[in-house]
């Protein structure tokens, strides 16, 4: 018989008590063996929402996702270890071209990636593109392929942190994603139990982020760099701009388009710039810090890497992308400058042209997506594109179209520049 029951813990959270260890360690255990009901869990996870939890307890309960599955043995890797991991954004897709310039420049990268939901893209969506790539690979796949190749973008398997992949999909159907404690341990918990040496965070702040607020996302990125460090793994962070979506692409096969052509030594701007500032902050916290990033991307290095690594787990590096059957072409009514493009907007188009899903279920369409023509600070003519939505069926782009209208916001000057990296934690 156990000391606890469900009902008496979430009681405790709801009325502003302090869990302790034992309690957060059984529920924790109660509800990966299914003796805890979703109803039972869903209650905690808003008494937690919406009462916090202290430093202690986030600790503890990270420890007892991490304790609710295995914790991979990395070290027969002959390389220094580090990964990076994004909270999510629009047109973000800093892993793919990333992971291949660290291994380029010695580092190992363990990328557990996901998949997305809503207006914020998946990893795993982009790579399954690429005709032939495969996400799901064994440990020893995982760990072979590293020793070999130095990067690795996978699913997690299923034996990291059984307790989070529950408790994650319970929290997206119950309004309780934005709670800080929960975001944190579930991030922290996988991250930690793939065993990576170390890590940095893209915590991204703005409209198109989960994090709307810069209060918010400086806690998250705090309460995740304590983490790492309680753990043994150097952790720092980022917090970064997602009220712009990243590059100029948003979607699948669009998206993986724009990682090749920075992997090529172009591609927008800004794509570059978060890609090397991500890049030199893993290098440094992998004990590598006169590595040149930016060589590695002029000289073909990091792309030999990408051609590799994708070969590795069954795909066609030279495939080409599929084109979308539909475009639809949306022009500026104005002269004037671009003085912002909303990145939820965006991302909601890119959504219900078929980009994203609204449940994990759903299939995601390969060529769909959002093609900007525009960024602000850019001049623009009446008539002049602004950006493209591209569909696999024409049915779907009249409400992407009733999104995106409001997303470009055209003025008579051009906005004052906002940087890309807003601070630095860790």
């Amino acid at each position: 018989m156990s000391a606890f029951t469900a009902v008496d813990v979430i009681r405790a959270k709801r009325d502003g008590g302090v869990l302790g260890d034992a309690q957060i360690d059984w529920v924790v255990d109660a509800y990966t063996k299914g003796l805890v009901a979703d109803e039972q869990m869903s209650a905690l996870a808003m008494a937690i929402l919406l009462r916090g939890m202290t430093a202690p307890e986030i600790a503890r309960w990270t420890a007892a996702m991490i304790a609710s599955g295995e914790r991979l043995d990395l070290s027969a890797v002959d390389r220094p270890t580090v990964d990076k991991h994004s909270t999510g954004g629009v047109g973000d897709k800093i892993t793919l071209p990333l992971t291949p310039l660290v291994a380029a420049c010695g580092g190992a990268v363990p990328q557990l990636s996901g998949r997305g939901l809503g207006h914020t893209g998946g990893t795993l969506d982009k790579l399954e593109s690429i005709p032939g790539w495969r996400a799901t690979l064994t440990n020893d796949e995982f760990i072979r392929q590293l020793r070999e190749v130095g990067a690795v973008i996978c699913a997690a398997g299923e034996g990291l942190a059984p307790a989070d992949r529950k408790l994650y999909a319970l929290r997206d159907v119950t309004g309780t994603v934005e709670a800080i404690p929960l975001i944190a341990s579930s991030i922290m918990s996988k991250k930690i139990a793939e065993g990576t040496g170390a890590l940095v965070l893209d915590v991204k702040v703005g409209s198109g982020a989960f994090m709307k607020s810069i209060d918010d996302a400086r806690e998250l990125a705090r309460t995740m760099v304590e983490l790492g460090g309680a753990h043994g793994v150097r952790t720092v962070a980022l917090l970064t701009d997602m009220s712009t979506p990243l590059g100029l692409a948003v979607g699948n096969a669009v998206e993986v388009t724009e990682s090749v052509e920075v992997l090529a030594g172009g591609g927008p701007a800004d794509v570059v710039e978060l890609t090397l500032a991500l890049a030199r902050e893993m290098l440094d916290a992998a004990g590598l810090p006169d590595a040149d990033p930016e060589a590695a991307l002029r000289d073909g290095r990091a792309m030999d890497v990408w051609r590799a690594m994708i070969r590795a787990q069954g795909g066609d590096p030279d495939a080409p992308m599929p084109p979308a059957p539909e475009v639809e072409v949306v022009r500026a009514d104005s002269d004037g400058f671009v003085a912002s493009v909303d990145a939820y907007a965006i991302g909601v188009a890119a959504w219900r042209l078929g980009a994203g899903r609204a449940r994990k279920e759903d299939a995601v369409s390969v060529p769909s997506g959002v093609l900007l023509r525009k960024r602000p600070g850019d001049s623009v003519r009446a008539g002049e594109p602004l950006y493209e939505l591209r569909a696999e069926h024409a049915a779907r782009i009249p409400a992407a179209l009733a999104e995106a209208v409001r997303a470009v916001r055209i003025s008579p000057t051009a906005p004052t520049p906002q940087p890309l990296v807003i601070e630095r934690i860790g």
